[in-house]
């Protein structure tokens, strides 16, 4: 046996307020359902949540308690010219862009940050060997 996928990709973030507002209003992500603890964002076929550290590091939590200290990665899939657009949304919302990156495989990565530091990537299909779809 072995997963066929990621389901949920986890972030944290202590102002969940900052987080909700770039990952709703910057890249329009649609929010499915939030708490003190969380906010928790459906995509097409996984789920991006985001955790209050402190809060979700504590025990007694109907599920178990985990935690991250530090700048978390997370990188969206986007084909060239998705790439180019985010590079030029990112600019004219006056959010730096972090890195742009040109990959041997082919494409490039453009790298932001969100407002708890947390690197976010929109990255090409060719990368890691591979030819996905999206």
């Amino acid at each position: 046996m072995k997963p066929d996928r990621i389901f949920e990709t986890v972030l944290y973030a202590e102002d969940l307020n900052a987080a909700k507002k770039f990952y709703s209003d910057v890249l329009g992500l649609s929010l499915y359902r939030e708490s003190e603890y969380f906010l928790v964002y459906r995509l097409e076929s996984s789920v991006l949540l985001i955790f209050d550290p402190k809060l979700s590091a504590e025990d007694g939590r109907p599920v178990p308690a985990h935690g991250s200290v530090g700048q978390g990665h997370i990188a969206f899939g986007a084909s060239h010219d998705q790439t180019e657009a985010w590079r030029q949304h990112f600019l004219n919302k006056g959010i730096p862009i972090d890195e742009v990156v040109k990959w041997s495989e082919g494409g490039k990565s453009v790298y932001v940050r969100d407002p708890a530091g947390n690197s976010i990537e929109f990255a090409p299909s060719t990368l890691w060997g591979g030819n996905w779809d999206f």
